[in-house]
């Protein structure tokens, strides 16, 4: 089986249950988002499955009929798409909230026949989490009564909000944070064109997640961070910078920036939060929670960038100094 970056322990616990022949029916894959779960869950399906080229080319096509992803679908209701971040689209398009119970239930047919090729089916939902209580139910089923051969291989960044009964169903894989060289390796062999300066700036705003910082390439999160420290190190006492930096961030052209600026000031608030204590920790704490939800709001509520990357400047201006 092909390994991942990090959380090796995670991965020879796998590796141990399936060269032993006691591999259990469902397995919890639970870790922050972007760690390498979902990577995880597809080679291991590979393995369990068997094969080879045909095997990966089939399974990259959805087309081999011992492989089944859930996930959740684009996003067709209504006329007009919702706003989504960045971790909700594939490419430009706008993905459901939530996985329908309908795509669980669809798995009926297929589950009531052996597997087609061999002797194992892996059924991988990305992520668990995502399904609707209807759809929850409909999995709890098929893993209370598992058909012969199928292995479920369910991804959760939350595993205490799923059904109790599903969890207890399930054998737990944790995965946890990758530290910044971790990050830097997963950055190089998907972003082989970066620079040194670049992979460093990236991985040290991935926070342990290599998923988190893939989505900042190309966005130059450098001179984001720049001016973020700039604005809160001496409060942009003549709004210039701010205003430039509001300026840059307005447009269509400039959304992904955008969004990107909107998730790194609150982490960049939480940071500092951690090298203060007495009143100072307490107004950095509610400058935080202030730009959570102003940064919430922003996309949800679609407003206008340029005002709110103003109000963000403004939270990140009145840290104590």
């Amino acid at each position: 089986m092909t390994s991942i970056v990090g959380n090796t322990a995670a991965q020879t616990q796998f590796a141990a249950a399936l060269a032993g022949g006691a591999l259990h029916h469902a397995w919890l894959i639970a870790g922050p988002p972007g760690v390498g779960k979902g990577s995880f869950v597809r080679a291991a399906a590979a393995t369990l499955i068997g094969g080879g080229a045909q095997r990966d080319s089939l399974i990259a096509s959805r087309g081999h009929p011992d492989y089944v992803l859930i996930e959740r679908e684009p996003w067709t209701t209504g006329s007009t798409p919702r706003v989504v971040p960045l971790d909700e689209r594939k490419g430009d398009e706008p993905i459901a909230r939530s996985i329908r119970m309908a795509q669980v239930q669809a798995l009926a047919p297929k589950l009531a026949m052996r597997p087609s090729f061999g002797e194992r089916r892996a059924i991988v939902i990305d992520a668990v989490d995502d399904l609707e209580r209807g759809g929850a139910n409909a999995l709890l089923k098929n893993l209370e009564e598992p058909p012969a051969g199928t292995v479920f291989l369910l991804v959760s960044h939350a595993p205490g909000g799923l059904l109790p009964t599903i969890r207890s169903r399930c054998r737990l894989l944790r995965f946890g944070l990758l530290n910044e060289a971790e990050v830097g390796q997963v950055l190089r062999a998907v972003e082989p064109e970066l620079g040194d300066a670049e992979v460093a700036a990236l991985a040290a705003a991935g926070e342990g997640s290599p998923g988190r910082a893939l989505r900042f390439a190309g966005l130059d999160v450098r001179g984001l961070d720049r001016a973020i420290t700039a604005i809160a190190g001496d409060g942009d006492p003549d709004n210039a910078q701010r205003s430039a930096l509001a300026r840059s961030l307005a447009g269509k052209a400039a959304q992904a920036r955008y969004e990107a600026f909107l998730e790194r000031v609150p982490a960049f608030i939480a940071q500092a939060a951690r090298r203060r204590s007495g009143a100072a920790l307490q107004a950095t704490l509610g400058a935080h929670a202030r730009a959570r939800d102003v940064a919430g709001a922003a996309l949800g509520l679609s407003l206008d960038a340029q005002a709110t990357v103003w109000e963000m400047a403004g939270v990140l201006a009145g840290l104590p100094r």
